[in-house]
């Protein structure tokens, strides 16, 4: 019998609402070269001397608003899924970070110590969409830290399900109570990256961004193509919810910078939306799995107030997945399928 054990991997979180937790938060995460991708010692110049020191107070004032007497939302969200998951597996389940605790570290050395002959580690990074500064990074985190230590079990990796039907299915499924009443659009609103990550993950280096409808062409660079991918995950839950063209639309949050990020920038759409007699919004986060800083205080809070300030009526927005039944029972069968996959590879 193989041993394996179950990881489940989301972004992170800072300790409390604090500047004092926050600064090494954000020096952590920022300096990642896959976040910000710049020469490293201007990369610490700008994080540790120009960006932490001003954003570290602003942050801690917005993770102020969502906090919970159980802690941070992402991290409590992440918790409980991981307890529902367990009761469908007989394989332990664990959860980790990328930035912040429980470490990936950390939890490697519990996963190894706790089940003594591990021979396989099913990673699950809780990131529908590829992209360098998300799935690339948590990923390639895990296979540094678990080459590093020695570790004799396989690693296997759930790739990118943003076409998943099971998923299309639960996001749908997650929607559909909200479009019962009456509401003039629903914007899809994903996490941004910069133009030129799309560009780095390109494997072919000729496609994205320089082959006209490039997102729309088929080619091996989609694979890696953040921009395909949430285009993909847009029109397939708008087919799933029988949504017309001109009822649904997708945009870009939490831009950081001066420099092109993939658009429409949401903050720019909330604010044109009532200009053009959309009045009756509703906004759903399909990057994030679990609610967190960028949906529970960007979008329903900052955002909300962004559209009813231009002249809109009714702002809603609708949860991410978290715990719902049918987004566990997904996760369970992608989790399934690979376990399937290297029981017949072995």
């Amino acid at each position: 019998m193989r041993r394996t054990a179950i990881l489940l991997m989301n972004l992170g979180s800072p300790d409390s609402p604090t500047r004092k937790n926050l600064k090494p938060y954000l020096t952590e995460f920022l300096m990642d070269e896959r976040v910000i991708d710049i020469n490293k010692w201007l990369r610490s110049f700008l994080v540790k001397g120009i960006i932490v020191p001003i954003r570290s107070g602003k942050s801690a004032a917005k993770y102020k608003t969502v906090w919970t007497p159980q802690g941070s939302p992402l991290v409590v969200l992440t918790k409980q899924l991981t307890a529902l998951v367990q009761q469908q597996f007989a394989e332990p389940v664990y959860f980790c970070m990328r930035y912040g605790n429980p470490s990936t570290k950390q939890v490697l050395e519990q996963i190894h110590a706790e089940n003594f002959g591990l021979d396989n580690l099913v990673l699950v990074p809780l990131y529908p969409h590829y992209a360098m500064s998300s799935y690339e990074t948590a990923v390639e985190q895990v296979k540094q830290v678990h080459a590093h230590a020695g570790y004799t079990s396989t690693l296997q990796i759930v790739p990118p399900f943003y076409n998943n039907q099971q998923y299309i299915q639960s996001l749908a499924n997650s929607i559909e109570p909200y479009i019962q009443k009456p509401f003039d659009h629903i914007l899809f609103s994903y996490h941004g990256i910069p133009e030129r990550h799309v560009r780095k993950t390109d494997c072919t280096r000729q496609h994205c961004f320089q082959v006209t409808d490039c997102c729309n062409i088929p080619s091996a660079a989609h694979a890696f193509c953040y921009r395909h991918q949430v285009i993909e995950t847009t029109e397939l839950v708008a087919h799933e919810l029988g949504l017309q063209p001109h009822q649904f639309s997708y945009s870009f949050q939490s831009r950081l910078g001066t420099d092109e990020w993939l658009k429409p920038y949401t903050a720019k759409q909330l604010k044109e939306f009532p200009k053009q007699g959309i009045k009756k919004l509703l906004v759903v986060c399909p990057a994030f799995v679990s609610d967190c800083l960028e949906t529970l205080e960007e979008i329903a809070e900052e955002g909300r107030e962004d559209f009813l300030h231009a002249g809109g009526e009714e702002f809603t927005f609708i949860p991410c997945l978290n715990t719902d039944e049918k987004w566990i029972q997904t996760l369970v069968e992608i989790i399934e399928k690979i376990q399937h996959q290297q029981l017949v590879n072995a």
